[in-house]
């Protein structure tokens, strides 16, 4: 099953849906079901066990906020992908073109023969990415792809070798963004040695610094001053909104201040937008929310509704100081990624999702925020638009509990509804809905929300689960 139409204008319950698939949460066996499980053991004989999984039932459906497993159970999805699926799964414009480009070609390598695709994807960055200086791309397959060749063009631009980072920040699984990675399980374990030249600054991470934006500035500057010296540095990557590292939101004025120093000392500011883009803040970027400009920015996961395509978009002159030949993949703005961009941001642009995305994100906050009222482990509820979190500590402490976290995770499994789990300690929750999900619809999964973390409190009685 596919989508038919998977947006409609906004209204105040949210995107009309027609997508084939009935919006609702429905189990019809327990979580995971015996087809799920039957199918697990083949993935044991086959897959790689480092390839884990949050939650092992089989999808063979999904639309709207709903994803169909082989058992026929309906699952609530409030994690898309780990924000792939901003614009849902098979959206129209996706779909049509990228059934119009499979009947075409499907690859010619386009530092082969080039085609019109990856410039439209190119143009289109220009245009929806910060600032209104002129800007080209070049189109990767995935996150960490973009953060390696952001890093190589300031490195080439700048004639200086030094990367900056942060604490709390995930930029990837190869090797040189491993290492700027900050969390060792699971992305680091064993892997090393890394790539050099890679320096840690202290993020802004206001429930646990208590720092307004420009002190926190303050102190990262200090760090880059004295362990690398601007003289050395060639750019600073740093998540607007960090996302494995637990959705931490920079307090304001941190990330002006970060990229006033960048511009004054002659060092690049790259803005990892991976996770943050294309509409999930409630802004096209996560950057936008300060009128921060990048002088380069990284984007995957949202940009092609679910299939693999990444960009490094950016100042044309730091862009033209790579040699011919230095960029590229032989995959890199696959057509089928290309004409799937295109859709994406074409409904994105059609039904106003960044106003979607608002419009959930202040649903979401008010349902968290009461939850944290009645459950005091709820210490701290962040985010932006439909990328919101909340953090789980021992009542009254900054202390993590991961050991609750996972409770309240694994309750929602078996429940119906997809969460996901994040943070350096593993105790922050991270909701990412499609955008096309209907209003009732998130409303019913922070119903099995509140019933988890009223099942695994210290002194619960049993409770009646949320009927689906």
């Amino acid at each position: 099953m596919t989508d038919t139409q998977q947006h409609a204008p906004t209204t105040p319950t949210g995107p009309a849906t027609n997508v084939g698939l009935p919006q609702e949460r429905r189990l019809v066996t327990a979580i995971p079901g015996p087809a799920s499980l039957e199918r697990l053991e083949r993935k044991k004989a086959y897959v790689a066990d480092g390839v884990g999984t949050t939650l092992p039932v089989f999808v063979v459906a999904a639309g709207g906020g709903v994803l169909v497993d082989v058992d026929g159970n309906s699952l609530i999805d409030l994690g898309s992908g780990i924000a792939v699926t901003t614009v849902g799964n098979a959206a129209p414009a996706v779909v049509r073109n990228v059934t119009e480009q499979v009947q075409a070609f499907t690859h010619t390598c386009f530092m082969v023969t080039p085609y019109d695709g990856y410039v439209d994807v190119a143009q289109a960055l220009a245009e929806l990415t910060p600032g209104s200086h002129a800007k080209k791309s070049a189109l990767f397959n995935s996150g960490a792809e973009a953060v390696e060749n952001a890093v190589k063009i300031a490195r080439v631009a700048t004639g200086k070798d030094a990367v900056a980072v942060f604490d709390h920040a995930y930029h990837g699984r190869t090797n040189l963004t491993m290492a700027m990675t900050a969390k060792n399980m699971p992305y680091k374990h064993g892997f090393g040695p890394f790539a050099g030249e890679v320096y840690r600054a202290p993020m802004s991470y206001p429930f646990r610094d208590g720092l307004s934006g420009p002190e926190a500035a303050a102190r990262a500057i200090d760090v880059i001053e004295k362990q690398v010296g601007a003289t050395n540095l060639a750019c600073v990557v740093i998540e607007p909104v960090q996302g494995e590292g637990g959705f931490v939101v920079p307090a304001p004025g941190f990330l002006p201040a970060l990229s006033q120093w960048c511009t004054d000392n002659d060092v690049v500011l790259i803005a990892d937008e991976i996770q943050s883009g294309f509409c999930r803040t409630g802004d096209w970027f996560a950057s936008d929310h300060e009128g921060v400009v990048p002088d380069l920015v990284t984007t995957a996961k949202g940009i092609a509704g679910g299939l693999p395509l990444a960009a490094v978009t950016g100042r044309a002159e730091l862009m033209d100081s790579v040699h011919g030949g230095g960029l590229g993949g032989t995959y890199g703005g696959n057509p089928l990624a290309c004409a799937a961009a295109l859709g994406a941001i074409e409904e994105m642009r059609e039904h106003d999702l960044v106003g979607r995305a608002r419009d959930l994100g202040a649903l979401m906050t008010e349902r968290l925020t009461a939850l944290a009222a009645e459950h005091p482990v709820v210490a701290d509820v962040r985010g932006r638009g439909a990328m919101m979190a909340i953090e789980l500590c021992e009542p009254g402490t900054t202390t993590p509990d991961a050991a609750r976290t996972a409770a309240v995770a694994a309750h929602c499994h078996r429940n119906g509804v997809v969460v996901l789990t994040c943070g350096t300690w593993g105790n922050v929750f991270r909701f990412l809905p499609p955008l096309s999900i209907p209003d009732a619809l998130l409303h019913e999964a922070f119903d099995v929300v509140a019933e988890a973390f009223a099942a695994t409190a210290p002194d619960a009685e049993p409770v009646t689960p949320v009927a689906p």
